[in-house]
């Protein structure tokens, strides 16, 4: 069986049509979206807004956690920990190793993101040592179940840290364990080594949530 064509009525579309009626006087929308309709992966109160609109509004509310991930590998994982960021309006993502990195996953959300790039785990502990406040030190939290690693359930995260996950398969380089302050791990119950890293950086993200948010 074929799939549904994108023009299948019975296929639902996403977002809202062109404006109907007269158009807004406000500098947030943008005219392109408001003629032919706005189809992207935002929330329904950023409908027609313009990206930069959308960011200046985001910017005065973001969560005092950064994400950050290495890349050594092109891993599609990377965009998924960037779509799951957006969603928790984290205050940064920070791509470790390569500058190059698999968007596909991230569904254009890092346009709403404010993206660094490190080269090394190196660099990136040394950008946390005087990125708090006051330019004091955020704390770096790496999430993997390697040896010595304390369970994330009932560990209370720091307030304004960076939480630091590896990539699939690999996990934490050691050059990574180094930076960190603390390698927590999800308590598993099954057979699998490990789980997916995407997955592993909701939770983490949602615990750091449930604590601060």
């Amino acid at each position: 069986m074929g799939s549904a064509q994108p023009d299948d009525p019975s296929v639902p579309e996403v977002g809202v049509g062109p404006w109907e009626g007269a158009w807004p006087d406000d500098p947030r929308y943008d005219p392109q979206l408001l003629e032919h309709g706005d189809r992207r992966n935002v929330a329904d109160r950023f409908r027609y807004w313009t990206v930069e609109a959308i960011v200046a509004e985001l910017d005065t509310r973001r969560y005092p956690v950064h994400v950050a991930i290495e890349n050594w590998a092109h891993d599609l994982n990377i965009g998924s920990v960037v779509r799951t960021a957006n969603a928790f309006n984290v205050a940064g993502v920070h791509v470790v190793g390569r500058r190059r990195w698999n968007r596909r996953g991230a569904m254009v959300t890092d346009r709403y993101l404010h993206v660094h790039h490190h080269a090394s785990a190196a660099d990136l502990a040394a950008w946390a040592a005087a990125a708090g406040p006051d330019g004091g030190r955020l704390p770096v939290v790496g999430i993997d179940n390697v040896p010595g690693s304390v369970a994330i359930e009932g560990y209370r995260l720091p307030e304004r840290c960076v939480l630091l996950f590896g990539q699939e398969s690999t996990g934490l380089t050691p050059e990574a364990q180094a930076a960190c302050d603390v390698v927590l791990h999800i308590t598993q119950h099954g057979s699998t080594r490990s789980i997916n890293a995407g997955a592993a950086a909701a939770i983490a993200m949602h615990t750091w949530a449930t604590q601060h948010a």
